[in-house]
Order: C-alpha cells, then structure tokens, then sequence
C-alpha cells in the first residue's frame, strides 16, 4: 500500500538542475531498502518556484525540500521515508517571512497567487491521463457535449470575460463566435505555443505540467465552432513539453477524447502536432497558420482575418496555450466564478514568468490588478543585493517598460496600453539601478531586427535603421538630431508594418524614450551612459589612494594594460583598456571604478 507520495519537479528548468538524477536515485535507494511498494515517486510539472530547483515535494506531510541533490537522496530515505524525521537543513526557509517553510503553500511566493491555469502543474504526473482525470479532467468536455449548445459555450466565454492571453487581449468568446457564424466544410482549431518573447516560459510550464488541459479546451473549441482538426504549434526548442503533448494526444486517443464518436455523441474531433524552428514571427496569427501549411511563415494580409480565412483558407481560430487552460475551469465552474476575479474589463488571473534582477525567478499566477510592486516584492522577493527597482519589461519585443513611478501600477490590459506598455503573454523582466535603458531598447530592437521575416519594407530596413542609430548613441557618436529621427522612425514603423511584429517593434524604444529620456540625453551630449553599461562610454580609474600596489589587478588583465611597482599605485593605460571589468572584480580594496 502507498504510504507516501514523493513528488519531484520534471519542469525544464529542474530538469536542467538534475532532477531526473534525483529520480532514478531515489528509486535505486527506495529499492535497497525494501520501500518500492510504499512509496511513489512522481514527476510532475512546474511548481513556480524556479530559482529554488531542483524541488521535492512529500506526501501526505507537504514538506517542500528545495535545492534538492543526488547526495541529498539517502538521508531523504533514511530519515524521512523510512523514519519519519524531516531533514530539516533542506527545508525551504522563506526569507521574507524570515522562518522555515515545510509546506509550498505557506511561502511568500504563494501567498497571492490563485492558480487557474497552473492549477495542476506541481500537483500531477502530466504523463498519466488518469491523474488528469481524477481533478476533474474532461468533466467539462462531457458538459460540453452532453449539455450545453456550441452557443451557449460561447455565451459562457463572453460572460466570463475571459480575454486572449496572448498579448492582444481579444475577448475568447467573440473570436469563437466570429468562426463560427462561417459556414464551410472544414474548419481548424489552433493552439499557439510558440511563446518566442526571450524569458517567456508560461506556456512552456502548462504544456510540461498540463497538457491534456490545452486538449481538453481545443476540443471544446472545435465543438462550439464546427471543426473537426486542431493544431497545436510548439517550437522544437521544447522536447519536454513536446514529448508530453504527444504522450497526452496518444492518450487521449487511446481513451476515445480525441478521435471519431467523442464520449458516443457523434463528435468527431482530433488533435496534430507541428514543430516551429523558432521564427518569433510566427507566433503571429496568420504567419503561424502560414507555416503550419509548410509554407514560409510570413503573416499574410488582413482582412480577411482568420475566422473567416484562416488556415488552409478555412474559418479558424488560434489562441495561446495559456488562454485554452482556462477554458475548462471556466465551463465546469461557471462564468461568474472567473469573472469574480481581476479587474473590470480584464478578468480572471495571469501567468507571469519573473525574471531579471530579482530575487524569485519563476512562474506566478495572480488575479487581474495585482500591483507590480506586489508581484516584485511580495511574490518576487524584491531586488537582490539591496538595489532599487528602475523598471520592468513587460511584453518582450513588443513591449514597453514601466518605470518605478508606475510601480504601483494594477496589472491588467488597459492600465499597461495607457502607459505605452503591453500585458503580453506574461513575461516579466525586472530592472534595477545597473541596467541602462537605451541599452534595454537596443537589445529588445536586435532581437527585432534578427527575427523580421522582411516581407514589408517598414520593418525589413526600417528597424535596421532604428538599430542603427541606437548604436550609435551607445557608442557615444550621435546628435540629438539623430534622437529625433529615431523617435520620428519609431512611428513610421509603427503605422506601416505589415504585421503586429513590426507595428510593435518601436514600443520599447518608445517606452524608455518616454520615460527615460534624460538617459538618451546624457549618452548622447554628455558622452556618459548614467548607468556604467556602455563599454565606449566608459573609462576605468585606479584611485592612487585606495590603491595598495599589490598586482593582482596587472596580472588578471587579459590585454595587460595595468602597469605600477609592487606597493606603489598602480594605472590604467585608457588606449589599451577593452573595459572588460576584470581590473575591478580582482580588487579586493575597492580601487577601481568605472565612471
């Protein structure tokens, strides 16, 4: 009889830390002594708690073991499974509440989160269908079709609330009506889980933690719409999640949810996989219907949009993977429940992956209007080394930052639009006081530049030249003419972009010169970056004072351009610095300065 449930994190990012070691550790120790049969060990999805990995969860007790190694795994045995004494110097300690932790729940991470999309992920094994099941899986898709009309699922959705999770913000029900008042002889349901935004990996997390949530929604989908085939785009950079989908789809299959005669009502709906190459293109609407074709994915056009034109030139619809995991909840739990959480116009909750300068990086759930300063300090833990917040990156390339004026900002669509900022599909960048931001928009732009599929001029050169001139302020070249040529670029590219890529691409820019102008201003007529980021505007210094003439700056300098006598002050010859910074981690007595 199964007297423990020891559940370990098999998320990408644990997985990269060595939990699947912890795994087949653990069984051999389990074997060795004799508690195969009392214990179980499963693999789970994402528990949130990223930078805390590899994590080890045990049942019944709920103790939370973080940062869990091989080494770990015979005392884990001996003294918890086999004795029952918790190890306490593996327990969690949560330096918020300033105490130790022996449950997942009783974090500061957890406090203000309400999990609705992850609301499994860290509770199953995503590789057993039965689990899934036994929390409820495909009691929705059964309402569905045994109880409800395709209209009145789109009723539900439009009651809910419940908008794209995607970016946009498109309300879900309206697009599933729009697809279904078109009539023809096939249509699609499409899933993207392409999430390209660098540091974005919401929907990476429910698909490794989830997955037959995403199926379950889409057969719903294909039911309230009229179509028989759906699609989930993944991009390969995810074997993980990919190997799950596929394990998932085989089940569901083999189950009689996927396929001809769903649950003996005649529903006939079925689920394929196609793999992206990474193109962050193609997580728009039509040039990812474009490759799921085996086409070049470039957007197409529009109108038409996809409801009526979409893949294969048939009515379509695509959401995010995010949007879909809150579809059954919503069906099984009624529209008021979901549209009791967040705000007026934007309801339910989001998934934000936390990441920068902070002190929690992972994946987070909160209700709509959760403040910024909330998710930083309460959620996040705050900035680490006693920094102080500068701003966040909310919406990747398409984004804009939010200032710490904004820090109390209630994050949901229309406040970040107001602001010149996005929601995204959830990827949260924090930035303290050693970030400079005209570096921040030069980065987000290159990752623009390298990712235009060039169909349209605006955003093939237009970019390029905005790149351009970015470069130049950080190399301490440009004029304040060129300041307002870029300004005057960023809305040209904006207004003429074929796709929502290139109409985007500016918003960084555009977010950081609003905010953060006097920063382009000193870069450019002070030949100073505020910030000490830009290596052409900086100069290191030995302070002859501080200095004690012990070498060891002189004999850690790749390019040897620190001279002085042993005890005597020591100097930097400026022409042959590469301003590498290795001069100031090597000195011991706080020397050396960048200015």
């Amino acid at each position: 009889m199964i007297r423990s449930h020891v559940m370990i994190c098999g998320g990408t990012g644990c997985t990269a830390s060595g939990s699947k070691q912890l795994q087949e550790t653990l069984a051999q120790e389990l074997e060795k002594k004799g508690l195969q049969d009392e214990i179980k060990i499963v693999q789970t999805g994402c528990f949130g708690l990223c930078a805390l990995g590899p994590i080890m969860i045990i049942y019944p007790e709920g103790v939370f073991y973080s940062r869990v190694t091989v080494d770990d795994i015979p005392e884990i045995v001996e003294e918890h499974l086999l004795k029952g004494r918790i190890v306490q110097r593996l327990v969690h300690t949560d330096e918020q509440a300033d105490q130790v932790v022996t449950s997942l729940a009783e974090t500061s991470f957890y406090k203000i989160q309400h999990r609705v999309a992850l609301r499994n992920c860290g509770v199953i094994n995503p590789e057993d269908i039965d689990e899934y099941i036994a929390m409820d899986g495909y009691a929705a898709l059964q309402k569905v079709l045994t109880e409800m009309t395709p209209d009145d699922v789109i009723q539900t959705l439009l009651a809910s609330g419940l908008r794209g999770r995607g970016g946009a913000g498109f309300p879900t029900g309206q697009k599933w009506k729009f697809a279904r008042a078109y009539d023809d002889d096939q249509k699609y349901v499409c899933c993207n889980a392409d999430e390209g935004d660098p540091g974005a990996f919401m929907d990476r997390s429910v698909l490794e933690g989830d997955p037959h949530a995403v199926l379950e929604a889409m057969a719903i989908a294909g039911y309230t719409i009229g179509a028989s085939q759906g699609y989930i785009y993944v991009r390969a950079e995810y074997p993980i999640a990919v190997k799950r989908l596929q394990i998932a789809i085989q089940q569901a299959r083999d189950y009689g949810l996927l396929g001809d005669n769903i649950l003996g009502t005649g529903f006939k709906f079925d689920i394929d996989l196609r793999l992206g190459a990474g193109a962050f293109v193609c997580g728009e609407e039509t040039a990812l219907m474009t490759s799921i074709e085996g086409k070049r994915g470039e957007p197409r056009p529009r109108p038409p949009f996809p409801a009526e034109k979409g893949l294969f030139q048939k009515p379509s619809i695509l959401n995010n993977v995010e949007t879909y995991a809150n579809i059954p909840q919503i069906i099984l739990k009624g529209a008021d429940w979901f549209a009791s959480m967040g705000t007026e116009k934007s309801k339910g909750t989001k998934v934000f992956a936390l990441g920068g300068k902070i002190k929690h990086t992972g994946l987070v759930e909160v209700p709509m209007g959760t403040t910024l300063r909330q998710i930083v300090e309460e959620v996040g833990g705050g900035i680490p080394g006693g920094k102080k917040f500068k701003a966040a990156q909310t919406g990747g390339p398409s984004g804009g930052c939010i200032p710490a004026e904004y820090f109390d900002i209630p994050m949901d669509y229309d406040n970040l639009l107001a602001i010149g900022s996005m929601m995204g599909s959830g990827g949260l960048i924090v930035m303290d006081e050693d970030n400079c931001m005209v570096d921040i928009a030069k980065f987000f732009l290159s990752f623009t530049v390298d990712e235009s599929c060039g169909k349209c001029t605006p955003c093939r050169i237009g970019t390029r030249r905005m790149l351009e001139i970015l470069e130049k302020i950080t190399d301490g070249k440009a004029t304040m003419e060129d300041l307002d040529n870029l300004e005057e670029l960023c809305y040209y590219v904006k207004a003429n972009s074929l796709c929502g890529l290139g109409q985007t691409a500016p918003n960084p820019v555009l977010s950081t010169l609003r905010f953060f102008r006097d920063e382009y201003e000193a870069h450019i007529k002070e030949k100073r970056c505020p910030a000490g980021v830009c290596k052409h505007l900086l100069s290191f210094e030995i302070d002859p004072v501080k200095c004690k003439g012990c070498t060891a700056c002189a004999r850690k300098c790749p390019v040897n351009c620190i001279s002085g006598a042993v005890k005597q002050p020591h100097v930097i010859d400026k022409e042959k610095c590469i301003k590498c910074g290795t001069c100031i981690e090597t000195c011991k007595f706080g020397a050396i300065s960048k200015k």
